[in-house]
């Protein structure tokens, strides 16, 4: 199953840039992230603090697609908690059922 991804949109070094995303991933729970852009292919390597990472799948999805065990793969409970999360670090988005976002899965390496 390797469909054709459309170009990425930024580098994989943007992927997982804030502290407490750093931390999460760094302990293992979190385990994806979801982007409005591409960032990585499948099979590249992200270094977080030393420690290398890669990336298993990456595909879309619409936020009304997100469930309470989809976010937990970004080390949240609830798809609340996460939507509270997104919409505090993008102040005027407005959260969209039919809006698609990237998912990127990653695991340690």
């Amino acid at each position: 199953m390797s469909e054709t991804l459309p170009p990425k949109t930024c580098s994989i070094d943007r992927l997982v840039t804030k502290e407490d995303d750093i931390a999460k991933v760094l302990s293992g729970e979190k385990t994806a992230t979801r982007r409005n852009g591409r960032y990585a292919d499948p099979g590249e390597i992200m270094e977080l603090n030393g420690r290398q990472f890669e990336v298993t799948q990456v595909y879309q999805q619409s936020l009304g697609e997100l469930t309470d065990e989809a976010v937990q793969t970004e080390g949240f409970s609830t798809v609340e908690d996460y939507k509270s999360y997104i919409l505090s670090m993008h102040a005027g988005m407005p959260w969209l059922p039919q809006m698609k976002v990237w998912v990127h899965e990653f695991r340690a390496i």
